[in-house]
């Protein structure tokens, strides 16, 4: 046992290890892509050869997590909260196979947007798969709830979802380490019919997973991450889910708290709880990082009708993430707010780095199209995002990974020719294939631009499914092979790159044109490295 200086992040990883997983699967999603990253610099990791390389996107790192506990070892996987959306098939159905060995699914959410589309809550997945959800309050219950996660999954033979804010993510805090586990032998399930889920093996599976609630509810009430504190004062009530608490012990550093306080960090709700607190107070503020989640079923659960404030009655914001000067209004304590922040120092907005290969491809791009009415480039999520602001306004969607393909597609089915897309080389690979293999079914007259910087840049640089695989992998899903072109995106090409697009965008089929050169950041990166060796 030790103690460590963790990001909430490194924490997790650290209690899987320690917990005794044999493999972790994910693919780069702020804010998570640290817990990975962790495990992958792990020399403890090397050694026990655990699996820890990265998966083409969420659905697959699920897929691959939930075989792995089949065999009766321990597995995590962790993802953001969109990516749940993109693993939502697997996850859903793996609540009704149960596990074998233990299997936490680690999910970011990003109140605030801060590197998201939107700010999602998943503990409504965990509650619509009826799974334990476990929330930590800092970066302590982080290490704990994962190594004790995989006790709980494995004692109820189900899934345990454990959820996490940006912050809690990206702080750090020391953390003390628990005995380290060995991991589990290879062990198949002695049920057969497991994991089939055909309707008959389903039909009983929900049954069971339904028998289990109220198990789980029990394990809620007496977990030692739910906690009541009396107080004095219970003309006021407040409960706190996860990172809130922490926000509420900020405002209190003498942690003496004039009201009693429901300290929350494990679902199912633990019903009896809360009933004390409502019954004991005459109003009730609710304190949680993301949606209403407990204050919508809060307002069903109190029979007395008293008054239930937070994001709703707009005691807190509806959007955005908490903080503690939020919890600070909220308590009516107040806090003392700096000065303004000067007129000369103004905000940077995001850019491409100096040098970036996107910004020669949308420079060309610029200059094919000129000739064209605008609204026709639908993209994806990526640095390359970024060519919707200026100097380039380039593209005219981002909506989810593969997108562009599909709504490029769309498009032109509704007659707007040229229709493009412009995608990454690891978005590509994570969700637009599939898109690509619709479009050459049908044929659709579009034109697909693939990014290609070798990497996954938008999160650090991870290594990309797809490098050194994009033609084969066009080619092979039936792109004409005339029709798969590779440009070279820099400004002594310009010319060559904007006759090279301008004949694919006039080819009234599929066609593809990859962009591909080495991303900034990552060159440099190697070039030191070689450096030093």
């Amino acid at each position: 046992m030790k103690k460590l200086l963790l990001l909430g992040d490194e924490a997790i990883a650290q209690g899987g290890l320690d917990a005794g997983i044999s493999g972790i699967y994910a693919y780069p999603g702020t804010p998570s892509t640290e817990i990975m990253e962790y495990v992958q610099g792990s020399s403890e990791a090397a050694e026990r050869n655990i699996q820890r390389e990265w998966s083409a996107n969420e659905k697959t790192a699920l897929e691959a997590s939930l075989g792995l506990a089949y065999t009766g070892k321990r597995a995590m996987v962790c993802m953001k909260h969109v990516g749940l959306n993109v693993a939502a098939d697997p996850f859903m159905n793996s609540a009704l196979t149960g596990v074998n060995g233990g299997l936490v699914i680690v999910v970011a959410d990003d109140p605030s947007m801060h590197s998201s589309q939107n700010e999602q809550d998943s503990r409504y997945y965990g509650k619509f798969a009826l799974i334990p959800v476990l929330e930590p309050s800092n970066q302590q219950e982080a290490y704990d709830m994962t190594y004790a996660g995989f006790d709980l999954s494995e004692k109820y033979k189900i899934p345990v979802m454990l959820r996490i804010t940006t912050r809690l993510s990206h702080s750090r805090a020391g953390i003390k380490t628990k005995e380290k586990k060995r991991e589990k032998k290879l062990v198949l399930p002695e049920d057969p019919g497991q994991f089939i889920l055909l309707p008959t093996f389903a039909r009983i599976r929900y049954k069971g997973l339904l028998a289990l609630q109220p198990n789980l509810r029990k394990e809620a009430e007496e977990s030692p991450f739910n906690v009541y504190f009396d107080g004095k004062d219970r003309s006021f009530g407040i409960i706190a889910c996860g990172i809130a608490y922490n926000y509420v012990m900020e405002n209190y550093p003498d942690r003496i708290i004039p009201y009693p306080l429901l300290k929350i960090s494990q679902y199912p709700f633990p019903v009896e709880m809360i009933r004390k607190i409502t019954e004991t107070c005459t109003a009730v503020l609710v304190l949680e990082d993301g949606y209403p989640f407990l204050e919508e079923m809060l307002i069903g659960l109190q029979k007395k009708g008293i008054p239930v404030k937070g994001r709703l009655d707009g005691t807190i914001p509806r959007d955005g993430e908490l903080n503690p000067n939020i919890v600070s209004d909220a308590l009516g304590i107040g806090y003392e707010k700096g000065k303004p922040v000067p007129g000369l120092v103004t905000n940077r907005p995001p850019a491409l780095c100096k040098g970036c290969s996107h910004a020669d491809l949308f420079t060309a791009l610029n200059e094919t199209l000129r000739k064209y009415k605008p609204g026709r480039v639908f993209s994806d999520i990526g640095c390359y995002t970024l060519g919707a602001l200026p100097p380039f306004n380039s593209i005219n969607t981002c909506v989810d990974m593969g997108a562009s393909v599909t709504m490029a597609i769309g498009a032109a089915d509704a007659g707007l020719i040229p229709s493009i897309a412009v995608i990454g080389d690891s978005t590509f690979t994570h969700s637009g294939m599939t898109g690509l293999l619709d479009a050459v079914n049908k044929n659709s007259p579009v034109t697909i631009i693939i990014s290609d910087n070798s990497t996954t840049g938008m999160t650090g640089g991870q290594k990309s499914s797809a490098t050194g695989r994009l033609e084969s992998i066009c080619t092979g899903i039936g792109v004409n092979p005339a029709h798969v072109r590779v440009l070279n995106p820099l400004r002594k090409e310009h010319e060559t790159n904007v006759a090279i697009i301008k004949e694919e965008i006039e080819y009234r089929g599929v066609s593809v044109v990859i962009a591909q050169r080495e991303c900034i950041q990552t060159a440099a990166r190697r070039k030191r490295k070689a450096k030093q060796k």
